[in-house]
């Protein structure tokens, strides 16, 4: 097993895991229903490589318009309450509604953040997916990846979700990078804080690291 990488080393690893969550900036969902995990994944990797290539914004880590993209397109198809929920631990069940929203939102605040300089390294990579083990009817399934490029291939996996509803297809709940499920790396971080002073003072904390990597001094 890979022990859990040290933060910076995990930014930098999570640098293809951000560009393939923002590749799902541009992807049809219409036939989402009929595809299986693993060819949504291939489908969404290759369209969307392309566009993150042809989008200079993007490419510059412009934190806007990754924002922007975010928002519009890649936070429909992923279970974000559920990855925050998961990252909090138990203090979720004690959150109010409004706890929960403010939470969710500084976290995808921080990961946007913090990830958004990776998209400059998207340059020639291919995504491979890995073949699928899972049954029909699995509601979770885990799709392996692996980013290539001229360096060494980066793994990239996905846990999915199948949603309730015809129609509704699957959603992502978590990414793991070279061994390290980015809800591991940080719940730790989470209960620190939480430990410290409940919720409130998660989410206080989690504002001012996106103060501080908002200023101009800020380092992502």
């Amino acid at each position: 097993m890979t022990s859990p990488a040290p933060r910076r080393h995990f930014v930098r690893l999570t640098a293809s895991a951000l560009g393939a969550l923002t590749l799902l900036a541009a992807a049809p969902w219409a036939h989402a229903a009929e595809e299986s995990p693993d060819a949504m994944i291939q489908r969404l990797s290759d369209d969307l490589l392309q566009t993150i290539r042809a989008d200079k914004t993007l490419q510059t880590g412009d934190v806007d318009r990754v924002m922007a993209v975010v928002d519009s397109k890649v936070m429909p198809n992923v279970n974000f309450t559920r990855m925050t929920a998961s990252a909090t631990g138990p203090s979720w069940r004690k959150a109010t509604p409004d706890q929960r929203q403010r939470l969710q939102q500084e976290f995808k605040n921080l990961l946007v953040r913090t990830y958004a300089g990776a998209l400059k390294q998207v340059s020639d990579q291919s995504v491979e997916v890995k073949p699928l083990r899972a049954a029909p009817n699995d509601k979770e399934v885990i799709v392996r990846t692996l980013v290539k490029s001229k360096g060494d291939p980066v793994q990239l996996d996905y846990r999915l979700e199948r949603t309730p509803g015809q129609g509704s297809g699957w959603k992502i709940y978590d990414l793991n990078v070279l061994g390290v499920w980015l809800v591991d790396n940080y719940r730790p971080q989470f209960s620190q804080q939480l430990n410290a002073g409940g919720v409130d003072a998660l989410i206080n904390s989690l504002a001012e690291r996106n103060r501080s990597n908002a200023s101009p001094s800020g380092k992502s």
